[in-house]
């Protein structure tokens, strides 16, 4: 029983031994973390370190990034490491974004690089681009540019700005160059302006420049606001232009609005210009005021 115990021991023992020996001579994985770096292209590569096809491999990842950055147009691409076909297509590239450019108007444009074909296209896009400018009346227009045509309608298009100008009153306004239909039209607006600034009591109301139809329509329309305005009291109140039976309705107003000031104990109220009937409302008023805080006070 012994010997069979110590056989089994030992059995294990080897066992473990040759496991042990096995885990030993296995070889750990390198470290990559350098080759990684270098492929990358990142700081801390240690090229001395690398073998010869890691060597190859970070090569070619290198040579990958400086064709990416050369199609893009990047600025860390050295077109002088492109051979064949790589060449080829970087130049290809290029020339496709400058063409982009050219036909988007940008002032990195490079005509010179392009063909006859392509300049050509660029030429018109650019005509055609100068042309709309001056149709909208922008600043960086070259009239020089326009074809006869263009000039024509550029002169149209910018006579119906003025005209726009002159009938919206506005100071942009160029009237010399109306003509006599468009001066007779723009004369019509501003008289139509001029009295609805009169009809609303404006300060850019010109009195000189009403007919005597309008003139007589701006005083009924300033009677009107002064009467409103002297019957709710209001400072602006210019009584020596009311009528007899105006003057009569601000009074019955303004007695109305001191009854009613009187009975609300508020400060504009002028109990001398009361009457008999209206100091007994108020006192009532004031009566029944103190008789509802005492009920409220005698609340639990």
């Amino acid at each position: 029983m012994v010997n069979r115990a110590s056989l089994v021991l030992a059995l294990l023992g080897l066992s473990a031994v040759s496991l042990f020996a096995q885990k030993k001579s296995k070889p750990s994985a390198p470290d990559q973390t350098n080759v990684l770096i270098c492929v990358k292209g990142l700081l801390g590569c240690d090229i001395s370190v690398l073998t010869p096809d890691e060597m190859k491999q970070v090569a070619a990842a290198a040579k990958k990034r400086n064709l990416d950055y050369c199609m893009d147009g990047g600025s860390l691409c050295d077109p002088t490491r492109a051979t064949g076909a790589d060449a080829k297509a970087i130049e290809a590239a290029h020339y496709r974004r400058n063409l982009e450019k050219c036909l988007a108007g940008s002032p990195t444009c490079q005509p010179l690089l392009l063909d006859a074909k392509d300049s050509a296209t660029v030429h018109k896009e650019d005509a055609q681009r100068n042309y709309d400018k001056c149709l909208n009346g922008s600043p960086t227009c070259d009239p020089l540019r326009l074809t006869a045509g263009q000039s024509k309608a550029v002169q149209d298009a910018r006579g119906r700005r003025n005209l726009d100008r002159c009938m919206g009153g506005s100071p942009s306004c160029d009237p010399l160059r109306l003509t006599d239909r468009e001066a007779a039209g723009v004369k019509a607006g501003a008289q139509r302006r001029n009295l609805d600034h009169c009809l609303d009591g404006l300060s850019s109301c010109d009195p000189l420049d009403l007919s005597e139809a309008d003139a007589k329509a701006v005083r009924a329309a300033a009677q009107r606001r002064n009467r409103a305005t002297c019957q709710q009291g209001l400072a602006s109140c210019q009584p020596l232009e009311l009528g007899p039976a105006d003057l009569e309705a601000t009074r019955a107003a303004f007695q109305t609005r001191n009854v009613t000031a009187c009975k609300q104990g508020l400060p504009a109220c002028d109990p001398s210009l009361l009457t008999g009937p209206e100091m007994a409302a108020v006192t009532a008023a004031f009566q029944q005021r103190r008789s509802r805080q005492r009920t409220e006070e005698s609340k639990p």
